[in-house]
């Protein structure tokens, strides 16, 4: 991680943000509580470390993104971690309706510790329900997409995106045959993966990749890189996807041809590449001599740069990276990283931007609460 210049600029103001989150929900929430010291003390202090679990992971295997513990222990930490979060924002809430209150009635609001055990589960609750819904196999979600001068050959095509798998302690194997059998249920025509496939090394990460092997499409299975790919080995990832049966695509294109009709199904390399020497994404690069009139489908992780995709003729961009912001609400605050893109389908100076929420997402924020994860089901239909 050392390598990303942004990276090593956010991190420290990150943790230095859950820090202060997590001193908050110790002062207002927990030390107030009714309870004795050595326990009150213990617990803030495990609240405080585990909040911290990225940094910890950083320091201990020298990365946030790949922390080579056992799945339960991964499971536990995001439970922990998300009712610290989910324990700030109540507390937050309470603390200003208390403010309001005491100003109205112009004396101080005592808040009873039975208001205080209800709030704590609440956000035990929540965080347990949102990690289950983070690590769940997707559900499938069937979308139309209308694309002007579609060859009548395509009209009812149907292709699978999969994105942000994230393979990794906390999405194995088991999590990946599942995901991969109820692709193939789709019986789609072609399957495309946006990036982000992995999180961990090639050593690491060797059995729970296998299962992507049995993908299968009438028209194949390609894939683009997403940043984390070069965080863990570019081309060595992208040399095993190839082994994997993935038609990796990188500022390019292919032409997928039924009877007369053509479809051209381009891809880019991910905004982080220069970061790690590699060339960068280049859409003109990728479109370079691909069929006149053909509709142009565009592979691209990130959202952010769909406005010069746009310009460069793609009909549709499929992306992901966002996760679709996790979290209702701070989706908001994820589109503000992303040019205003985050979830769902958007019209970009007449090109169709679909962002994906992602078939899974990054270890260390596993939280998922009204924002789910999917494998979408896209048909091509005339306009």
């Amino acid at each position: 991680m050392a390598s990303d210049p942004a990276l090593r600029v956010s991190l420290p103001v990150f943790h230095l943000f859950k820090f202060l989150l997590s001193l908050y929900v110790v002062a207002r929430f927990l030390w107030p509580m009714p309870w004795p010291k050595w326990i009150r003390a213990l617990i803030a202090i495990t609240l405080i470390v585990v909040f911290q679990h990225s940094y910890l992971s950083l320091l201990v295997f020298g990365t946030m993104f790949s922390p080579e513990v056992p799945r339960a222990v991964m499971i536990a930490v995001n439970w922990l971690a998300g009712s610290v979060l989910f324990l700030a924002i109540l507390q937050l809430t309470l603390d200003i309706v208390s403010l309001i209150t005491a100003a109205i009635r112009r004396r101080r609001i005592r808040v009873p510790a039975a208001l205080r055990y209800a709030v704590g589960v609440i956000a035990l609750s929540t965080a347990a329900f949102a990690v289950s819904q983070a690590i769940r196999v997707p559900p499938v979600k069937e979308m139309e997409v209308r694309i002007k001068d579609l060859p009548a050959e395509f009209d009812g095509y149907r292709m699978i995106q999969l994105t942000d798998l994230h393979l990794s302690r906390l999405f194995e194997a088991p999590w990946a045959e599942q995901t991969v059998a109820l692709a193939n249920a789709q019986n789609a025509d072609l399957i495309v993966l946006t990036g982000d496939l992995i999180d961990g090394t090639l050593q690491a990460r060797e059995k729970d990749i296998a299962p992507l092997a049995k993908l299968r499409a009438k028209d194949g299975v390609f894939t683009i890189p997403g940043n984390h790919e070069y965080y863990f080995g570019h081309d060595e990832w992208m040399h095993k996807y190839q082994q994997l049966g993935l038609t990796t695509i990188s500022n390019g294109h292919v032409v997928l041809q039924r009877g007369e009709g053509k479809l051209t199904l381009a891809g880019v390399n991910d905004v982080n590449a220069t970061r790690f020497e590699r060339e960068g994404p280049d859409v003109t690069k990728a479109l370079a001599g691909a069929p006149e009139g053909a509709p142009v489908i565009l592979l691209d992780h990130q959202p952010r740069n769909a406005r010069v995709s746009a310009a460069a003729g793609a009909d549709l961009q499929l992306s992901g990276h966002t996760h679709g912001g996790m979290i209702r609400g701070f989706d908001q605050l994820v589109a503000r990283f992303n040019n205003g893109f985050v979830s769902g389908l958007y019209d970009v100076d007449g090109m169709q931007l679909y962002v994906n929420n992602g078939t899974a997402l990054w270890i260390g924020f596993a939280l998922r609460l009204g924002v789910p994860s999917e494998l979408t089901v896209i048909t091509l239909k005339r306009a």
